[in-house]
């Protein structure tokens, strides 16, 4: 089993930053990749990023690549979410994710992660 707690969120002006962070606990945490994923009101959860147990593989969703990094301390149990030029479209709860049945390969679908953290508001103003 496995517990994620996510933080780090807020309200941005267009164009700023924010990382957020999950801190794992439960489960050895360099057994398994993790992802980001964000859910806006009325949509469906999406994919944002994801990363291997190593951080040797990281996977993007278009609509963030150049602009958002995502990177892991395993000494620290953590997964992080650097997010730069944010916008307002990026306005969303932000979820992470332990995919428990892949190590090396970084996965894009919800299904495919088994546990969930509680997600944070990031909100984003033109």
């Amino acid at each position: 089993q496995v517990q994620l707690v996510e933080s780090g969120g807020g309200l941005v002006q267009a164009g700023g930053s924010l990382r957020l962070s999950c801190a794992a606990s439960g489960r050895s945490f360099s057994t398994y990749a993790t992802g980001w994923f964000r859910q806006a009101p009325g949509k469906e959860r999406e994919f944002v990023a994801a990363i291997s147990w190593s951080g040797s593989s990281t996977y993007y969703a278009d609509s963030v690549k150049g602009r958002f990094t995502i990177s892991r301390d395993n000494a620290k149990n953590t997964v992080y979410l650097q997010m730069n030029s944010l916008k307002p479209e990026d306005t969303a709860v932000y979820y992470c994710g332990a995919a428990l049945n892949y190590r090396w390969a970084v996965r894009s679908a919800p299904y495919e992660y088994s546990y969930w953290g509680q997600g944070t508001q990031v909100t984003v103003s033109s």
